[in-house]
């Protein structure tokens, strides 16, 4: 099931780079070192979910297609 929201809380996030590490074509961390969303369909749905979370803060949330808040 595809994801309608990928957020990233830039607040939370402290560059561990481990959501990079499993799901490379949809999070890439920009110049400040923080995790974005470079394609969120870049890879697959179970790569997404493996790659929020692999994440140690939890920053990353995950908004499936019928808006249920699946991670954190």
């Amino acid at each position: 099931m595809p994801y309608k929201s990928i957020i990233v809380d830039r607040e939370k996030c402290i560059s561990a780079g481990s959501c990079v590490a499993v799901a490379p074509e949809v999070f890439e961390l920009d110049g400040e070192g923080k995790a974005v969303v470079k394609n969120a369909t870049g890879d697959s749905d179970e790569m997404i979910l493996d790659a929020a979370k692999a994440c140690p803060t939890l920053a990353i949330t995950l908004i499936d297609s019928n808006g249920k808040q699946v991670v954190p």
